[in-house]
């Protein structure tokens, strides 16, 4: 199975394991679905049986005037079946209603876990937006599929035999022929037009995900589109793909309506042959004005839900194209996974090893090559180079977005693919370049390094990153909202919050990545003595372009291609005069220019 980031469905689930990935969340809840099913069973058993004492009323009022008396037991048997039906019908629905959504939350849940345990490739790939509507139409396929298949064509197939074995005890072999042939016409047609029908279905569900995509991934990047006058263009982009999505919900109305008109010319002839024989009985004085009552009312039972079973059928094969593409995800396998007997890290004293580490994240294109360097616990090791060096692939390394080709990265020795990613990661704090912050709060956003944290843990936090002030200065303080990815803050602020957070989080592991080349350079100074602070008595890797940032570090790493071509202190490196000197030269020339 492929999930691509086009969202195309998986190519090799079919709806039997569609149903069978489902069956395991339904059957958590297998009492009040054995129970559920018992009151469908005798609520279709007493609808059936309704038309019997029904045809024994008429029947008894059709008796000349001497001999009439009323059909108590008739009426009372009759009036009994009626209510039996509604109050069965309507415990089977209450029960079955925790089935339905207890199994969309357990599914929806176990979604969300594993779409975090896929790798970063798998998350650089997709389109959020195209994802999120897969997610939707999925969950809610599930509640339409359990609740139709339950509540109708469960309870309709029932009546049809029971009906078809009375019909064939009490009258002519015909009338189970004709009820039978009539049924099995009309499945087999909705079988056929609806299988054709699912290609347009599967066209519309591709470009709806592709459409929302462009709007959503467009939206995001509002400033963007501002920036070079492409509101035409994104606007287009959107309308050429809702002008395919047009073409093929056309199809599908058009087929549809097809579908419609011959179901309703098979219901039609086999409704008017029983009605024919039933009357052709009446005129040889074989069957009763009862027995043509008996007939009609079953043919009424019959005809509204094999006619909405039409619906259903349909309805029921969309949520399973929609639920596929749900469960497709979940058969994504694991990029990155813990290692059986995985263990657990817990120090507070770190080294990092990285052994001989290559890496690339394609089979035709190698990032890293040979890379070996040492962090012992406590120190700081920056890592410095021309973009695309291959200095922030350590840092995702590390964290183990993805693992390593060759070679091992160790904590205290062990290899991190022996330790569990989440143990791991709870060691590991990082303050990137871009910080993203959640459309929250920014007390909210700071108490994310430890969401358990106090308010008094949370200021405290604040102040050593010198953000305090600034917050309790605005009218909401720390329930002051920053906006969608923290664009209502200025990059120094969102810096701020960052380190804020890493601090609540009091990791033994640190990582700067290239955390303050984005800002103007009083705010990058002022910062980056907040980041020698935090960094003291942590093991700390620090990945920068500006050197200057670097120059107290206890060991620099000079990186090209991927490779480490220099290594020692500030001072050893521009005694060497190579590369790192070259590039100290360059930036203290444009530093004086400035």
């Amino acid at each position: 199975m492929r999930f691509t980031a086009r969202g195309q469905a998986p190519a090799n689930r079919n709806d039997i394991q569609t149903l069978k990935s489902l069956l395991p969340y339904v059957w958590q809840f297998k009492g009040r679905v054995l129970v559920a099913i018992a009151c469908l069973v005798a609520a279709k058993v007493a609808s059936v049986i309704s038309p019997l004492f029904l045809k024994d009323v008429v029947d008894q009022l059709g008796m000349p005037q001497t001999l009439l008396v009323m059909p108590v037991a008739a009426l009372l048997g009759y009036g009994f079946a009626r209510l039996a039906t509604s109050v069965f019908g309507e415990l089977r629905d209450a029960l079955f209603a925790r089935v339905t959504q207890g199994s969309i939350r357990t599914i929806a849940t176990r979604l969300y876990r594993h779409l975090f345990t896929l790798s970063m490739r798998f998350h650089l790939q997709r389109q959020t937006g195209g994802l999120s509507r897969d997610i939707e139409r999925g969950t809610k396929g599930i509640g339409f599929l359990l609740n139709f298949t339950v509540f109708n064509i469960l309870p309709t197939l029932l009546e049809i035999v029971m009906v078809a074995t009375i019909l064939f005890w009490r009258y002519d072999f015909w009338f189970a022929v004709v009820t039978l042939g009539t049924i099995a016409a009309y499945i087999m047609f909705t079988l056929v037009v609806t299988e054709k029908r699912m290609v347009y279905r599967r066209s519309m569900n591709d470009l709806d995900s592709k459409a929302n995509s462009k709007a959503i991934d467009a939206l995001l990047n509002y400033e963007t589109v501002k920036y070079f006058g492409n509101e035409g263009y994104e606007l287009n982009r959107y309308d050429g793909n809702l002008a395919k999505w047009v073409e093929s919900a056309v199809k599908n109305q058009v087929s549809l309506n097809f579908l419609n008109m011959g179901q309703g010319i098979i219901i039609t002839l086999g409704i008017t042959a029983l009605i024919w024989m039933s009357a052709q009985g009446v005129v040889n004085q074989t069957m009763t004005v009862g027995d043509v009552v008996l007939v009609s009312a079953y043919l009424t039972q019959l005809y509204s839900p094999l006619n909405f079973l039409g619906f259903v059928y349909r309805e029921i094969k969309h949520a399973l194209a929609d639920m596929e593409r749900m469960f497709g995800l979940l058969d994504k396998a694991q990029e990155v996974a813990d290692a059986p007997g995985a263990a657990t890290l817990d120090t507070r004293q770190a080294e990092i090893r990285f052994n001989h580490v290559s890496f690339g994240y394609e089979d035709n294109r190698q990032i890293l090559f040979d890379v070996s360097f040492a962090i012992p616990a406590g120190k700081t090791l920056a890592v410095v180079g021309a973009s695309g060096a291959g200095k922030s692939t350590l840092s995702r390394l590390l964290f183990r977005f993805y693992d390593v080709s060759d070679g091992s990265i160790t904590v205290n020795g062990m290899d991190i693919r022996q330790l569990t990613q989440d143990s791991l990661r709870r060691h590991i704090g990082i303050v990137p370049q871009d910080t993203v912050l959640f459309n929250d709060t920014i007390g909210y956003n700071i108490a994310y390094g430890n969401p358990g944290a106090s308010q008094a843990q949370i200021e405290q936090a604040a102040r050593a990153a010198s953000i305090h002030d600034f917050v309790m200065r605005l009218p909401e303080g720390y329930n002051t909202q920053v906006g969608e990815r923290g664009l209502k803050l200025s990059g120094g602020e969102k810096q701020r919050v960052a380190i804020a957070r890493t601090l609540l989080k009091n990791p033994p592991i640190l990582i700067l990545d290239e955390a303050t080349s984005a800002l103007d350079t009083p705010t990058e100074r002022a910062i980056q003595e907040e980041l020698n602070i935090i960094s003291r008595d942590r093991t700390t890797l620090i990945i920068a372009h500006r050197l200057s940032t670097v120059a107290d570090a206890d060991q620099i790493l000079v990186m090209d291609q991927g490779r480490v071509i220099e290594q020692g202190t500030h001072r050893e490196l521009l005694a060497v005069d190579g590369r790192y000197a070259h590039m100290w030269a360059l930036q203290q020339a444009g530093e004086d220019e400035g």
